[in-house]
């Protein structure tokens, strides 16, 4: 796709969502901050982002943007100071700069391709994160999840020391506080040892943001979060050896006894998850990878004695968990075979006796995929259900099956139904900009459609149609995801 095309629009300057996707497309070609471009197109660092939330910008402001992204000035391509504000007298000093840098460090062809092409991996993925943070205050999975979760928790049965909870994908933190809550409710005088894996270092920070209230409700509580793979994640330890020799365990004993005190404490983290908490893209695949291993531990103090059995320690470490939540812990459209060897088998088997594995995925049938198969009718995106699954598990596993059950359980049981947040007056026979960019947000965040398709389909304006005409025909938008349980036996 040409990310600023030589005529306008049909549609602009008015149509927030078209301008959107150019934008996106234009920085990803230059390798800019979508800030970057804010500044350089309107003088407005964060026009993108309140254009994304849905906020009101002025025809002119359109215009103006549409021209930019026809006829960049030439500094666009070159690379700029950061901190430095970019003004009509300070450009063509950073432009003197820029070139006088690259005079004395030249760059080879090859190498700058490969920097150029390793920055928009990480554009992509931050990119995506973006659509995922929208998706998550538009539409109600998490909660739907965590009862879902909860549920679960009636049947498992702990054993000393402690309740032992791992979840395979921490994201924002939003299931694992609510159920951590549950928990609280059915295990009120237990210790708990809970460990989060996570590789976003905004999505860490967004989890340790909700955790200084459950530090208080329960202070019998160890939290760990870690950024390892998942067939290191259960035992906190990495299986290279260099990885290893290389592993941060760093702990936080919290002191004082309220949550405002904790949460000073757990804000004073930033510093170190900024430095260390970093992730670099895979050469192949384009997924972040951890540059260094991280174990993040975190406990109140006063509780030290009583938790000293539960505090992980260095190379003394069990994989042998009471509950293991994985809510959509793998892409959709990756091979069966890989997600039950790569990420279902490592967590079964860090199994204790009597755990549960929950697993969750979506599954479509549902108005969200009538509305991708309106814009893409060959589009299946949802190819492998818990059946194929947990079959394919079982053959992964091999005789580490046989203590192991699989329970793919009947329709009305696994399958559960959650919907995108709406007014009600907000579906009706005109509806908001707002409204139907969330929606489809919504939609293509589920099936996970990748940028290049988004940007080819966004430039003729008929998806905006189908996400219209499907909110009005169903007076609202929801998905179907799918449950599916491991449990070990008891003996």
């Amino acid at each position: 796709m040409n990310a600023h095309p030589k005529q306008d629009h049909p549609n602009s300057p008015g149509d927030p969502l078209a301008l959107l996707s150019a934008i996106a497309a234009f920085c990803r070609e230059h390798s800019l901050a979508e800030s970057t471009f804010g500044r350089l197109a309107v003088n407005d660092g964060k026009f993108v982002s309140r254009l994304r939330d849905g906020g009101r910008v002025r025809l002119p402001t359109f215009a103006k943007t549409w021209q930019f992204l026809k006829a960049p000035p030439p500094s666009v391509d070159r690379p700029f100071v950061i901190g430095t504000p970019l003004t009509a007298t300070t450009a063509p000093r950073l432009t003197a700069m820029n070139e006088s840098v690259s005079a004395v460090r030249p760059t080879d062809t090859a190498e700058q391709s490969a920097i150029n092409e390793e920055k928009k991996t990480n554009f992509r993925f931050y990119d995506n994160r973006q659509k995922y943070l929208l998706f998550v205050n538009t539409c109600g999975e998490k909660s739907v999840v965590a009862q879902r979760i909860g549920m679960e928790l009636g049947n498992t049965h702990p054993r000393p020391p402690a309740v032992r909870v791992f979840d395979a994908g921490v994201g924002d933190g939003t299931v694992l506080t609510r159920v951590m809550r549950e928990m609280h409710r059915r295990f009120p005088t237990l210790p708990f040892h809970i460990v989060g894996k996570e590789i976003s270092l905004e999505d860490v920070r967004l989890t340790l943001e909700k955790m200084p209230d459950r530090f208080f409700e329960h202070p019998a509580s160890v939290l760990v979060l870690t950024n390892l793979f998942y067939s290191e994640a259960p035992w906190l330890t990495p299986k290279s050896v260099s990885a290893a020799n290389s592993l941060i365990w760093h702990e936080l004993r919290l002191t004082g006894t309220t949550s405002s005190e904790f949460e000073q404490q757990i804000s004073g983290l930033n510093p170190f998850l900024a430095q260390n908490w970093t992730v670099k893209p895979s050469p192949t695949t384009g997924n972040p990878l951890y540059e260094r291993p991280i174990v993040l531990v975190i406990y109140r103090d006063d509780y030290r004695f009583l938790l000293d059995n539960v505090i992980p320690k260095p190379g003394v470490v069990r994989a042998d968990y009471d509950l293991i939540m994985a809510s959509q812990p793998y892409r959709l459209r990756v091979p069966t075979a890989f997600k039950a060897q790569r990420v279902l088998a490592p967590l079964a088997r860090a199994l204790g006796p009597g755990g549960r594995l929950i697993g969750v995925h979506s599954c479509g049938n549902d108005p969200g995929q009538e509305l991708i198969a309106r814009v893409w009718p060959n589009d299946k995106p949802f190819g492998t259900n818990r059946h194929d699954l947990l079959k394919a598990l079982k053959r992964e596993l091999g005789t580490a099956a046989r203590d192991l059950n699989f329970n793919a359980y009947a329709d009305s049981r696994s399958i559960f139904r959650y919907d995108m947040h709406t007014l009600p007056t907000e579906i009706g026979n005109s509806i908001g900009t707002s409204t139907l960019f969330a929606a489809w947000n919504a939609a293509v965040y589920v099936a996970q459609i990748e940028d290049q398709r988004l940007s080819e389909t966004l430039i003729d304006g008929r998806y905006l149609d189908a996400t219209r005409d499907t909110l009005q025909k169903y007076g609202g938008l929801w998905f179907n995801d799918e449950s599916f349980v491991v449990s070990r036996t008891r003996d």
